[in-house]
């Protein structure tokens, strides 16, 4: 597997573990990030299970008291363990996959997730800004 595809699996692998977090497939999820690491270094395993649950513990109270600089955090922490867990174990790169895919909601898939996306444009005198999430067409006369 080369650096790049390593490098996007895991960003792919934090941003679903860290949203499963605080959703109903939290369950799946951390039971399928935990054999990964089972079938990777088993020795870690348990120690894996309670730093999701703190994760887990972290990003509720985050959300709370609305810290998403904790969330962002705590994606890029995961994304970091989940490449490193890739570089030393290529071969579990499959298996990720298929959980992800089985984490994914059905009405993304198919489609990239790109997790958050914030834009901001300045313009100064007569200049102008055009910022679109998908699609966009302007006419100008």
């Amino acid at each position: 597997m080369g650096l790049d595809m390593a490098v996007e699996l895991a960003r792919t692998a934090g941003v679903t573990l860290v949203g499963a977090m605080a959703s109903d497939a939290w369950g799946c999820a951390r039971d399928g990030f935990i054999a990964l690491w089972q079938r990777a270094h088993p020795e870690r395993a348990e120690t894996i299970a309670a730093e999701l649950d703190a994760g887990r513990a972290d990003l509720l109270a985050s959300r709370e008291n609305g810290d998403e600089l904790s969330e962002a955090e705590l994606r890029a922490e995961w994304q970091g363990r989940v490449r490193r867990l890739l570089r030393d174990r290529p071969d579990i790169a499959a298996a990720l996959r298929e959980l992800l895919d089985e984490l994914q909601p059905e009405s993304s898939r198919g489609s990239a997730d790109v997790g958050e996306v914030r834009m901001i444009g300045r313009a100064t005198g007569k200049g102008r800004v055009y910022q679109a999430g998908r699609d966009q067409h302007i006419t100008e006369r």
